[in-house]
């Protein structure tokens, strides 16, 4: 079954990582051991991009196809996943709101752990999210 991410644009520490994710249409993580949860994203999964401060400013599908590249001097630091049927979104999807929809479908007590570099959520909670962005955030 498709998995539902949700990954952090790394913004705190380099605002280009999250314009490059942008820019190149893909999911990136950086670093030991962040950068191996990238290798985990199978073909067909949906990411959401979630950018501190902002929530979730993009969406894709997942091409499972894992490249490589170096940082700087550091070699190979960088993995990273073109994304599909990527898009933009208008408005910023809130962590708030996020867990309010979460919660929706689930009961009061769900919560969502958001200090992580990438965030699996139940597929039925990612389908909601995906038709909230496509009505409200596009």
């Amino acid at each position: 079954m498709t998995k539902v991410y949700i990954v952090n644009t790394n913004k705190t520490h380099s605002n280009q990582n999250e314009q490059e994710m942008i820019n190149e249409k893909k999911v990136a993580a950086y670093y030991s051991p962040w950068k191996y949860f990238i290798d985990e994203i199978e073909a067909g999964d949906i990411v959401y991009l979630y950018s501190n401060g902002d929530g979730i400013i993009a969406r894709g599908i997942a091409t499972g196809i894992v490249e490589v590249k170096d940082v700087g001097q550091n070699v190979e630091e960088e993995h990273y996943m073109h994304l599909d049927r990527f898009e933009r979104l208008e408005i910023p999807l809130s962590s708030k709101r996020i867990t309010e929809i979460a919660q929706s479908v689930t009961d009061s007590n769900y919560t969502i752990k958001w200090n992580q570099t990438m965030i699996h959520i139940p597929h039925f909670i990612g389908l909601k999210v995906w038709q909230y962005i496509t009505r409200q955030c596009l």
